[in-house]
């Protein structure tokens, strides 16, 4: 009796690691370990910075489009806050009220890529953060002006 007891809670044990593994692959389709992803950003002159993604289905497309080559997208200030600038190309949308903090990378409408380096609360699609970066190093970077930053793996 001991036997069949421990056989039928190995069984359910089995299948719910199962049940498991397969709900992770479905929210995750390609199966990126977006915990460990990273992307490089460089902006002009060389300053590079690396930033950890968010796992939603919006950073699994812009890795998907990385892993055919770099993006570069041109720059602008809006409203003393940020730098905006079109992708070229639409990913999904995974709009959430939030309130940015500098270092945070954005996805915009579907397809602007965002960089604050101020706060703003709106709701938006959240990409990832700049690692180790602080607001005064950010501003100082990017600048008052136009810039040009260029996304590749990392």
């Amino acid at each position: 009796m001991n036997k069949l007891y421990i056989t039928l809670i190995l069984m359910i044990a089995a299948f719910g690691a199962t049940a498991q593994t397969q709900r992770k692959a479905f929210n995750n389709p390609n199966n990126i370990d977006m915990e460990n992803y990273v992307i490089k950003l460089t902006v002009e002159g060389g300053k590079a910075f690396t930033a950890t993604l968010e796992d939603n289905s919006s950073t699994r497309a812009l890795m998907e489009q990385l892993a055919k080559g770099n993006i570069t997208v041109k720059m602008e200030d809006y409203a003393n806050m940020e730098k905006v600038g079109s992708l070229g190309i639409r990913l999904p949308r995974n709009d959430k009220p939030i309130t940015t903090k500098p270092g945070d990378i954005i996805l915009y409408q579907g397809h602007n890529f965002v960089i604050y380096y101020d706060t703003n609360s709106w709701s938006l699609t959240k990409l990832g953060k700049i690692n180790n970066v602080s607001q005064t190093e950010l501003r100082k970077i990017l600048g008052k002006s136009d810039v040009t930053v260029t996304l590749s793996l990392e």
